[in-house]
């Protein structure tokens, strides 16, 4: 169990927007997250603090030229996150995390808030960018869902991108693997599931999350990400989340889905549902962690039960507002 003083609450609201018919030149937006946790200025480096913030920058950058070129909010959400899985700052593709048998494994969803259609794969290791494989799942095969070899024979078919295994192995997640299996060590808790959601000009919703998971897990272990209504959820009708945190307690408290519900069936704000689900059910079962949501009207912020979030937005042809302490502003 947290202590109270633990389940510290952060909301970031960062913009609101009236109940008007949406229109064909609907405002987009895009957020995104790099993961949540126990950050703090203590322990972040500021070379680390800098290059992360840079990185968010680009990511919000690249998938927010998709928007404002027309482009919908499936394609922006995927840019987005290719971006961070090519950067080995996040625990995402090239900076995946180790499993205990010293493998990398990645899983990532997709779902597109028109039609509710919807990609995940899980446990792949050879695929250079599982955020794509999702949406091929999605878009080239019947299904929702495929795992491992299945998984990556689906992406030899589609002539995805694959990658060898030295090509996700970076110095300091092996170093975080050697001090979580010594139980003496105090390791770094590595954070970094990435994730975006956005809405495009034509009023559209979409959302995506990839992760590499948890350090020292066992091979084969399943967290959120992947499974749509935990980790992933875009509904027009409703709103577009992507989760970050301890895998297990969104999967049962299907956070994604829950305050997605909420906002379609109680009429809250996503913000407002999203801080009823992490503080009351997820604290309640003792888990912590973060989303990202966004609605169709524009209302959208971050919500976090942690020390920090890595977090931004995009919105309105601005410049991308970037955050990672729980008292920055945005």
């Amino acid at each position: 169990m947290h202590h109270p003083i633990r389940l510290l609450l952060v909301t970031i609201i960062l913009s609101g927007a009236p109940a008007v018919p949406l229109r064909a030149d609907t405002a987009p937006i895009l957020l995104i997250h790099g993961g949540a946790g126990d950050i703090s200025r203590e322990e972040l480096t500021l070379e680390r603090e800098t290059a992360f913030r840079a990185a968010l920058g680009a990511a919000l950058e690249a998938g927010y030229a998709v928007l404002d070129d027309g482009g919908n909010a499936l394609d922006a959400v995927t840019t987005a996150i290719v971006m961070m899985e090519d950067d080995d700052l996040f625990n995402a593709g090239r900076g995946a995390v180790f499993t205990h048998e010293a493998r990398n494994e990645m899983d990532a969803s997709v779902m597109d808030g028109a039609d509710r259609s919807a990609g995940a794969v899980a446990a792949v290791r050879l695929v250079k960018n599982p955020i794509l494989l999702a949406r091929e799942v999605m878009e080239h095969s019947p299904h929702v869902m495929l795992i491992g070899a299945g998984a990556e024979e689906f992406a030899i078919e589609r002539r995805m991108e694959l990658r060898p295994p030295g090509y996700f192995r970076t110095e300091r997640r092996w170093r975080q693997l050697l001090e979580t299996m010594d139980k003496s060590a105090s390791a770094e808790k590595p954070f970094g599931t990435v994730g975006a959601v956005a809405l495009d000009r034509q009023g559209n919703l979409a959302a995506g999350t990839s992760t590499g998971g948890m350090t020292d897990k066992r091979t084969g272990r399943v967290g959120d990400s992947p499974i749509i209504g935990a980790g992933t959820y875009a509904d027009n009708e409703s709103c577009a989340v992507s989760a970050t945190g301890h895998g297990e307690y969104f999967i049962r408290a299907v956070v994604a889905y829950d305050i997605c519900a909420r906002v379609r069936y109680r009429d809250e704000s996503p913000v407002e549902s999203a801080k009823v689900v992490l503080m009351e059910e997820l604290a309640a079962l003792g888990g912590d962690g973060g989303v990202i949501v966004l609605d169709r009207r524009g209302r959208h912020g971050f919500v976090f039960n942690t020390g920090g979030m890595y977090r931004g937005v995009i919105e309105a042809r601005g410049r991308p507002r970037v955050a990672i302490f729980a008292d920055d502003d945005t």
